[in-house]
């Protein structure tokens, strides 16, 4: 271990984006020593920037008050376009493409009234089984609304018995046989608990080629993978901005919908006065006249102040490149995987796929010893100053980001991780 404890020192002092630690507020014990975090799956950590961007909104509306969606630095009538703009880096999105709004699963029953459009033999929507239990909510909920059973009409995919992940080839082969039955398909950019990544070109294909549409969830990759969504075919996307994008707790969400969807006459979606074109929408007009692009999506004027931490979040992306990010992503993240493989193999089980194409920053691990041993570890690692995620009913999750985290937060983990098995008498090597 004291081998491995050089090499992070090492690797640490090498990182081109080490610097970019210092731009966030790192959680103290209560010796005053850092925290080691791996919960950005589940909150990111505050950029340090973050209070002052809520601030100069906050001093705006002191010294503008209802003038400030017009005038100061950032006139909140065009906020959200400031944010589509560096957004659209991330997302592989034209800004037009894009709005922010709502958050997640507010945004997407509102996109399902669009593009979930159920027929006579068309009625059934695919989502993989072990989603966020959020979005299963949100689609039986959907179902329901139009009159049907989610006994009959939701479609379930899982893992072959004894995998833990699910292959593409499974939702192509159940398309291929049922996919006249399908009207949409939502999927997942990063399944929640395994933290297997998809290829979403290859899902949006399968599901044209059956006729269904195609809705993403990326709570779990906005800001963890680059992603490509105006080429990937899909129609719809919705995601949470307080993960991998670190803007706070119940941020804002952000929404995608595809160009070729806009201005389409005779779509149906909810109507708000904020979707309204705003050359338009101050005119108070009876008529809807729909925004050009995703903001005709939105309902009412957006949270000012919730949004002003997402700006300074996008400022430090931008800054060190979502490229760069990715790459130091894939060796922090190989490193930790084969630290445990290396040293730990007899203690833990690596469920995430091993290939870095195949995942973002996400590893989630099982206990070998089985469940009681997994919580006695994680509350193990709590109490020495290392902080993960539980998943009932037996896995542990950890997240090196690596806009924060470093080599040695790695280490840490494996550390501690060694001395609790020492004390538990569980062999580290198969």
């Amino acid at each position: 271990m004291d081998e491995l404890h050089h090499i992070a020192q090492k690797l640490d002092r090498e990182d081109p984006l080490g610097q970019f630690r210092e731009h966030f507020h790192i959680p103290l014990n209560d010796d005053g020593t850092q925290l080691h975090y791996f919960c950005g799956h589940s909150l990111g950590l505050q950029p340090k920037a973050s209070a002052q961007a809520v601030q100069k909104e906050l001093d705006a509306w002191r010294q503008l008050a209802v003038r400030g969606h017009f005038e100061g630095d950032s006139p909140w009538l065009e906020y959200n376009r400031a944010l589509c703009q560096p957004l659209s880096e991330l997302t592989g999105a034209l800004p037009s493409e894009l709005v922010v709004m709502n958050t997640l699963t507010v945004n997407l029953p509102l996109l399902m009234v669009t593009f979930f459009r159920p027929g006579r033999n068309r009625r059934k929507i695919v989502v993989e089984k072990h989603a966020f239990p959020s979005d299963r909510y949100a689609v039986e909920s959907q179902l329901r609304f139009h009159g049907l059973d989610p006994a009959e009409c939701l479609v379930e995919l899982e893992p072959e018995p004894g995998q833990h992940i699910i292959e593409e080839s499974a939702l192509e082969e159940y398309l291929d046989s049922h996919g006249e039955q399908v009207a949409l398909v939502l999927w997942p950019g990063v399944q929640y608990v395994s933290g297997q990544a998809f290829d979403l070109a290859r899902v949006a294909a399968a599901a044209r080629k059956a006729g269904a549409k195609t809705g993403f969830d990326l709570a779990h990759a906005m800001g963890n993978l680059p992603v490509s969504l105006h080429d990937s075919g899909c129609n719809f996307a919705a995601w949470c901005h307080y993960k991998y994008l670190n803007s706070g707790p119940g941020a804002v969400a952000g929404c995608f919908v595809h160009e070729r969807h806009h201005g389409v006459e005779g779509l149906q979606r909810f109507q708000g006065w904020w979707g309204n074109d705003a050359k338009s929408r101050f005119w108070m007009a009876p008529e809807f006249e729909a925004a050009t692009g995703a903001e005709a999506w939105q309902l009412s004027n957006p949270p000012i102040l919730a949004m002003a931490p997402l700006r300074s979040s996008l400022d430090i992306f931008q800054q060190a490149g979502m490229q760069a990010l990715r790459q130091k992503s894939k060796a922090m993240t190989a490193w930790l995987e084969q630290g445990i493989r290396s040293h730990l193999d007899g203690v833990l089980e690596v469920l995430t796929p091993s290939d870095p194409e195949r995942r973002g920053c996400q590893l989630s691990l099982r206990v070998r010893s089985g469940r009681h041993d997994g919580l006695q570890l994680f509350r193990y690692l709590q109490e020495h100053g290392v902080l993960a995620d539980w998943r009932e009913p037996d896995v542990i999750r950890v997240a090196p980001v690596p806009l924060y985290n470093c080599y040695q937060d790695c280490y840490a983990l494996l550390h501690h991780i060694n001395d609790w098995a020492d004390a538990t008498g569980t062999p580290a090597r198969l």
